[in-house]
Protein backbone atom coordinates (compact mmCIF):
# COMPACT_ATOMS: atom_id res chain seq x y z
CA UNK A 1 0.00 0.00 0.00
CA UNK A 2 1.05 3.55 -0.66
CA UNK A 3 0.19 5.44 2.53
CA UNK A 4 -0.18 9.16 3.11
CA UNK A 5 -0.07 10.60 6.65
CA UNK A 6 -1.30 14.17 7.00
CA UNK A 7 -0.47 16.34 10.01
CA UNK A 8 -2.07 19.78 10.51
CA UNK A 9 0.77 21.01 12.78
CA UNK A 10 4.20 22.21 11.70
CA UNK A 11 6.49 19.20 11.52
CA UNK A 12 9.56 21.31 12.33
CA UNK A 13 8.12 22.38 15.71
CA UNK A 14 8.26 19.71 18.45
CA UNK A 15 4.86 18.40 19.48
CA UNK A 16 3.09 15.22 20.50
CA UNK A 17 1.05 14.79 17.33
CA UNK A 18 4.02 15.60 15.10
CA UNK A 19 6.17 13.04 16.90
CA UNK A 20 3.50 10.37 16.52
CA UNK A 21 3.10 11.03 12.80
CA UNK A 22 6.82 10.95 12.03
CA UNK A 23 7.42 7.87 14.22
CA UNK A 24 4.48 6.00 12.67
CA UNK A 25 5.75 6.82 9.18
CA UNK A 26 9.18 5.36 9.99
CA UNK A 27 7.60 2.17 11.28
CA UNK A 28 5.27 1.82 8.28
CA UNK A 29 8.22 2.18 5.91
CA UNK A 30 10.13 -0.48 7.85
CA UNK A 31 7.13 -2.78 7.24
CA UNK A 32 7.53 -2.33 3.49
CA UNK A 33 4.79 0.24 2.87
CA UNK A 34 5.85 3.37 0.92
CA UNK A 35 4.76 6.23 3.19
CA UNK A 36 4.89 10.02 2.88
CA UNK A 37 4.04 12.63 5.47
CA UNK A 38 2.29 15.83 4.41
CA UNK A 39 2.31 18.83 6.72
CA UNK A 40 3.40 22.44 7.27
CA UNK A 41 7.14 23.00 7.81
CA UNK A 42 8.76 26.16 9.15
CA UNK A 43 12.16 25.34 7.73
CA UNK A 44 13.76 22.28 6.13
CA UNK A 45 11.63 19.10 6.42
CA UNK A 46 12.70 16.95 9.39
CA UNK A 47 12.65 13.75 7.33
CA UNK A 48 13.30 12.75 3.72
CA UNK A 49 9.80 11.29 3.59
CA UNK A 50 8.09 14.63 4.32
CA UNK A 51 6.32 16.80 1.75
CA UNK A 52 6.29 20.39 3.14
CA UNK A 53 3.09 22.35 2.66
CA UNK A 54 4.31 25.83 3.67
CA UNK A 55 4.77 27.77 6.89
CA UNK A 56 2.46 27.64 9.90
CA UNK A 57 0.53 30.31 11.76
CA UNK A 58 0.47 30.00 15.60
CA UNK A 59 -3.18 29.77 16.68
CA UNK A 60 -4.71 29.50 20.16
CA UNK A 61 -6.16 26.01 20.76
CA UNK A 62 -6.81 23.80 23.81
CA UNK A 63 -4.98 26.17 26.16
CA UNK A 64 -1.92 26.20 23.92
CA UNK A 65 -0.66 27.63 20.62
CA UNK A 66 -1.07 25.28 17.67
CA UNK A 67 1.24 25.84 14.64
CA UNK A 68 -1.35 25.24 11.91
CA UNK A 69 -1.58 26.35 8.26
CA UNK A 70 -5.19 27.26 7.32
CA UNK A 71 -4.14 29.47 4.35
CA UNK A 72 -5.01 29.05 0.69
CA UNK A 73 -1.43 28.34 -0.39
CA UNK A 74 -1.26 25.35 1.98
CA UNK A 75 -4.57 24.07 0.63
CA UNK A 76 -3.28 24.30 -2.95
CA UNK A 77 -0.07 22.45 -2.05
CA UNK A 78 -2.15 19.77 -0.30
CA UNK A 79 -4.34 19.30 -3.38
CA UNK A 80 -1.28 19.04 -5.61
CA UNK A 81 0.40 16.49 -3.34
CA UNK A 82 -2.74 14.35 -3.12
CA UNK A 83 -3.01 14.35 -6.89
CA UNK A 84 0.68 13.56 -7.50
CA UNK A 85 1.14 10.87 -4.84
CA UNK A 86 -1.94 8.75 -5.67
CA UNK A 87 -2.15 7.25 -2.19
CA UNK A 88 -4.00 3.98 -1.63
CA UNK A 89 -5.07 5.18 1.81
CA UNK A 90 -4.80 8.50 3.68
CA UNK A 91 -4.42 8.77 7.45
CA UNK A 92 -5.46 12.13 8.92
CA UNK A 93 -4.23 13.13 12.38
CA UNK A 94 -6.58 15.66 14.03
CA UNK A 95 -8.79 15.40 10.93
CA UNK A 96 -10.83 18.53 11.64
CA UNK A 97 -8.02 20.91 12.56
CA UNK A 98 -7.97 23.81 10.06
CA UNK A 99 -5.47 23.22 7.28
CA UNK A 100 -4.35 20.24 5.19
CA UNK A 101 -6.41 17.60 7.01
CA UNK A 102 -9.71 19.38 6.35
CA UNK A 103 -8.61 20.05 2.76
CA UNK A 104 -8.09 16.31 2.33
CA UNK A 105 -11.50 15.58 3.86
CA UNK A 106 -13.13 17.81 1.29
CA UNK A 107 -11.24 16.64 -1.78
CA UNK A 108 -9.37 13.34 -1.37
CA UNK A 109 -10.71 10.38 -3.34
CA UNK A 110 -8.78 7.65 -1.52
CA UNK A 111 -10.12 5.81 1.56
CA UNK A 112 -9.45 7.78 4.74
CA UNK A 113 -8.66 6.91 8.36
CA UNK A 114 -8.71 9.56 11.09
CA UNK A 115 -7.07 9.76 14.52
CA UNK A 116 -8.30 12.26 17.11
CA UNK A 117 -5.70 13.36 19.68
CA UNK A 118 -7.17 16.39 21.50
CA UNK A 119 -9.15 16.36 24.73
CA UNK A 120 -10.78 19.06 26.83
CA UNK A 121 -13.14 20.74 24.37
CA UNK A 122 -12.85 22.42 20.97
CA UNK A 123 -14.35 25.80 20.12
CA UNK A 124 -14.01 25.03 16.40
CA UNK A 125 -16.03 21.82 16.74
CA UNK A 126 -18.75 23.62 18.70
CA UNK A 127 -19.01 26.72 16.50
CA UNK A 128 -18.95 24.80 13.21
CA UNK A 129 -20.89 21.85 14.54
CA UNK A 130 -23.04 20.97 11.53
CA UNK A 131 -20.23 21.45 9.02
CA UNK A 132 -17.66 19.40 10.87
CA UNK A 133 -20.16 16.62 11.54
CA UNK A 134 -20.60 16.30 7.78
CA UNK A 135 -16.84 16.28 7.22
CA UNK A 136 -16.36 13.69 9.95
CA UNK A 137 -18.65 11.29 8.09
CA UNK A 138 -16.13 11.28 5.23
CA UNK A 139 -13.82 9.11 7.33
CA UNK A 140 -13.96 5.35 6.73
CA UNK A 141 -12.53 4.55 10.20
CA UNK A 142 -12.20 6.84 13.22
CA UNK A 143 -9.75 6.35 16.09
CA UNK A 144 -8.96 8.27 19.28
CA UNK A 145 -5.77 8.10 21.33
CA UNK A 146 -7.59 7.96 24.68
CA UNK A 147 -11.02 7.71 26.27
CA UNK A 148 -10.92 11.47 26.89
CA UNK A 149 -10.18 12.21 23.24
CA UNK A 150 -12.95 9.84 22.14
CA UNK A 151 -15.44 11.47 24.53
CA UNK A 152 -14.62 14.95 23.23
CA UNK A 153 -14.96 13.91 19.59
CA UNK A 154 -18.18 11.99 20.21
CA UNK A 155 -19.78 14.85 22.16
CA UNK A 156 -18.97 17.40 19.46
CA UNK A 157 -19.21 15.31 16.32
CA UNK A 158 -21.20 12.19 17.09
CA UNK A 159 -20.13 8.79 15.82
CA UNK A 160 -18.05 6.00 17.33
CA UNK A 161 -14.30 5.97 17.92
CA UNK A 162 -11.97 3.04 18.41
CA UNK A 163 -9.39 3.62 21.13
CA UNK A 164 -5.87 3.11 19.82
CA UNK A 165 -3.24 4.54 22.12
CA UNK A 166 -0.19 6.46 20.96
CA UNK A 167 3.06 4.59 20.48
CA UNK A 168 6.70 5.05 21.38
CA UNK A 169 9.77 3.97 19.39
CA UNK A 170 11.25 1.84 22.15
CA UNK A 171 14.27 0.37 20.40
CA UNK A 172 15.17 3.63 18.67
CA UNK A 173 15.18 5.37 22.05
CA UNK A 174 17.73 2.93 23.48
CA UNK A 175 20.14 3.28 20.56
CA UNK A 176 21.04 6.86 21.60
CA UNK A 177 23.93 7.40 24.02
CA UNK A 178 22.98 9.16 27.29
CA UNK A 179 23.90 12.85 27.55
CA UNK A 180 26.72 13.35 30.12
CA UNK A 181 25.80 14.95 33.45
CA UNK A 182 27.68 16.75 36.22
CA UNK A 183 25.67 15.38 39.13
CA UNK A 184 22.03 14.53 39.91
CA UNK A 185 19.98 15.94 37.03
CA UNK A 186 16.28 16.49 36.30
CA UNK A 187 15.07 16.99 32.71
CA UNK A 188 11.97 18.86 31.50
CA UNK A 189 10.84 19.37 27.91
CA UNK A 190 7.68 21.05 26.72
CA UNK A 191 6.13 24.30 25.65
CA UNK A 192 6.60 27.02 28.27
CA UNK A 193 2.95 27.79 28.96
CA UNK A 194 0.81 27.51 32.10
CA UNK A 195 -0.73 24.09 31.46
CA UNK A 196 2.67 22.37 31.15
CA UNK A 197 3.49 23.15 34.80
CA UNK A 198 7.06 24.42 34.37
CA UNK A 199 6.39 27.08 37.01
CA UNK A 200 5.60 24.32 39.50
CA UNK A 201 8.81 22.48 38.65
CA UNK A 202 10.91 25.62 39.13
CA UNK A 203 9.28 26.14 42.54
CA UNK A 204 9.95 22.48 43.38
CA UNK A 205 13.69 23.05 42.96
CA UNK A 206 13.69 24.75 46.37
CA UNK A 207 12.79 21.36 47.87
CA UNK A 208 15.82 19.62 46.31
CA UNK A 209 19.47 19.54 47.44
CA UNK A 210 21.77 22.27 46.15
CA UNK A 211 23.72 19.85 43.92
CA UNK A 212 20.67 18.90 41.80
CA UNK A 213 20.68 20.41 38.31
CA UNK A 214 17.70 21.05 36.04
CA UNK A 215 17.75 20.95 32.24
CA UNK A 216 14.85 22.91 30.72
CA UNK A 217 14.21 22.34 27.00
CA UNK A 218 11.63 24.02 24.78
CA UNK A 219 10.30 27.58 24.71
CA UNK A 220 7.01 29.45 24.74
CA UNK A 221 5.19 32.55 25.95
CA UNK A 222 6.41 32.17 29.54
CA UNK A 223 10.09 31.61 28.76
CA UNK A 224 11.45 35.09 29.44
CA UNK A 225 9.34 35.67 32.55
CA UNK A 226 10.38 32.33 34.05
CA UNK A 227 14.04 32.84 33.22
CA UNK A 228 13.94 36.24 34.90
CA UNK A 229 12.24 34.72 37.92
CA UNK A 230 15.09 32.25 38.53
CA UNK A 231 17.90 34.42 37.20
CA UNK A 232 21.12 33.70 39.01
CA UNK A 233 20.27 30.09 39.82
CA UNK A 234 23.23 28.31 38.26
CA UNK A 235 21.60 24.91 38.72
CA UNK A 236 19.14 25.59 35.88
CA UNK A 237 20.20 25.28 32.22
CA UNK A 238 17.85 26.74 29.59
CA UNK A 239 18.36 24.74 26.42
CA UNK A 240 15.75 26.19 24.06
CA UNK A 241 14.50 24.01 21.25
CA UNK A 242 16.55 20.88 20.77
CA UNK A 243 16.65 18.11 18.15
CA UNK A 244 14.85 14.82 18.62
CA UNK A 245 18.19 13.04 19.04
CA UNK A 246 19.33 15.46 21.75
CA UNK A 247 15.92 15.16 23.42
CA UNK A 248 16.35 11.39 23.65
CA UNK A 249 19.97 11.69 24.81
CA UNK A 250 18.97 14.17 27.53
CA UNK A 251 16.17 11.93 28.77
CA UNK A 252 18.55 8.97 28.89
CA UNK A 253 21.21 10.99 30.69
CA UNK A 254 18.92 12.51 33.31
CA UNK A 255 18.33 10.92 36.71
CA UNK A 256 14.67 12.03 36.70
CA UNK A 257 12.40 12.89 33.78
CA UNK A 258 9.77 15.30 35.13
CA UNK A 259 6.43 16.03 33.42
CA UNK A 260 4.44 18.34 35.73
CA UNK A 261 1.53 19.22 33.41
CA UNK A 262 -1.61 20.61 35.04
CA UNK A 263 -4.30 19.69 32.49
CA UNK A 264 -5.13 19.24 28.80
CA UNK A 265 -3.13 16.04 28.19
CA UNK A 266 -5.24 13.41 26.45
CA UNK A 267 -2.53 10.74 26.50
CA UNK A 268 0.81 10.68 28.31
CA UNK A 269 3.08 9.56 25.50
CA UNK A 270 5.79 11.79 26.96
CA UNK A 271 5.84 9.50 30.03
CA UNK A 272 6.31 6.49 27.77
CA UNK A 273 9.25 8.23 26.13
CA UNK A 274 10.89 8.52 29.53
CA UNK A 275 10.20 4.87 30.31
CA UNK A 276 11.54 3.78 26.92
CA UNK A 277 14.76 5.65 27.71
CA UNK A 278 15.18 3.73 31.00
CA UNK A 279 14.81 6.92 33.08
CA UNK A 280 12.68 7.23 36.26
CA UNK A 281 9.60 9.37 35.64
CA UNK A 282 7.97 11.78 38.09
CA UNK A 283 4.71 13.27 36.79
CA UNK A 284 1.45 14.95 37.71
CA UNK A 285 -1.44 12.68 38.61
CA UNK A 286 -3.79 13.89 35.86
CA UNK A 287 -6.13 11.63 33.83
CA UNK A 288 -4.05 11.61 30.64
CA UNK A 289 -0.98 10.51 32.61
CA UNK A 290 -2.51 8.09 35.11
CA UNK A 291 -3.97 6.05 32.24
CA UNK A 292 -0.43 5.45 31.00
CA UNK A 293 1.66 5.16 34.16
CA UNK A 294 0.67 3.12 37.19
CA UNK A 295 1.55 5.27 40.17
CA UNK A 296 4.31 3.78 42.29
CA UNK A 297 5.09 1.13 39.67
CA UNK A 298 5.98 2.80 36.36
CA UNK A 299 6.34 6.35 37.72
CA UNK A 300 5.79 8.46 40.80
CA UNK A 301 2.59 10.50 40.36
CA UNK A 302 1.89 13.55 42.52
CA UNK A 303 -1.03 15.98 42.81
CA UNK A 304 -0.85 18.61 40.05
CA UNK A 305 0.22 22.15 40.95
CA UNK A 306 1.87 21.01 44.20
CA UNK A 307 5.52 22.08 44.17
CA UNK A 308 6.28 20.56 47.58
CA UNK A 309 4.91 17.14 46.60
CA UNK A 310 6.75 17.28 43.27
CA UNK A 311 10.04 18.16 44.95
CA UNK A 312 9.61 15.43 47.56
CA UNK A 313 8.95 12.79 44.90
CA UNK A 314 11.97 13.78 42.83
CA UNK A 315 14.17 13.85 45.93
CA UNK A 316 12.95 10.36 46.86
CA UNK A 317 13.99 8.99 43.47
CA UNK A 318 17.35 10.76 43.53
CA UNK A 319 18.20 9.48 47.03
CA UNK A 320 16.96 5.91 46.58
CA UNK A 321 18.75 3.92 43.83
CA UNK A 322 16.62 0.84 44.53
CA UNK A 323 13.40 2.82 43.94
CA UNK A 324 14.84 4.32 40.76
CA UNK A 325 15.79 0.84 39.51
CA UNK A 326 12.31 -0.53 40.22
CA UNK A 327 10.66 2.36 38.36
CA UNK A 328 12.99 1.85 35.39
CA UNK A 329 12.34 -1.90 35.20
CA UNK A 330 8.56 -1.54 35.42
CA UNK A 331 8.58 1.43 33.05
CA UNK A 332 10.57 -0.49 30.46
CA UNK A 333 7.94 -3.24 30.43
CA UNK A 334 5.13 -0.69 30.30
CA UNK A 335 6.69 1.11 27.33
CA UNK A 336 6.91 -2.16 25.40
CA UNK A 337 3.13 -2.49 25.73
CA UNK A 338 2.78 0.79 23.80
CA UNK A 339 5.49 0.21 21.21
CA UNK A 340 5.20 1.97 17.85
CA UNK A 341 5.62 -1.45 16.21
CA UNK A 342 2.37 -2.67 17.75
CA UNK A 343 0.61 0.58 16.86
CA UNK A 344 1.75 0.40 13.23
CA UNK A 345 0.54 -3.19 12.92
CA UNK A 346 -2.89 -2.17 14.20
CA UNK A 347 -3.11 0.71 11.76
CA UNK A 348 -1.98 -1.49 8.86
CA UNK A 349 -4.93 -3.78 9.61
CA UNK A 350 -7.25 -0.74 9.50
CA UNK A 351 -5.73 0.47 6.23
CA UNK A 352 -6.18 -2.93 4.61
CA UNK A 353 -9.77 -3.00 5.81
CA UNK A 354 -10.76 0.37 4.33
CA UNK A 355 -8.87 -0.27 1.09
CA UNK A 356 -10.67 -3.59 0.69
Amino acid sequence: MRIGLICPYSLTIPGGVQGQVLGLARMLRSSGHPTRVLGPCDGPPPDAGVTPLGNSLPTAANGSMAPIAPDVSCALRTIRALRDEEFDVIHLHEPLAPGPTTTALFLAAAPMVGTFHAAGGSLAYDVMNRGVRWLNRRLDRSFAVSEDAAAMASASLGGEYEILFNGVEVHRSREVAPWPTEGPTVFFIGRHEPRKGLTVLLDAMSHLPANVRLWVAGDGPETEALRSRVAGDGRISWLGRISDEERTARIRGADVFCTPSLRGESFGVVLLEGMACDTPVVASDIPGYSKVARGGLDALLVPPDDAAALGTAMDKVLRNPDLAARLVASGRTRAEEFSMRRLADRYIEAYEDVVA
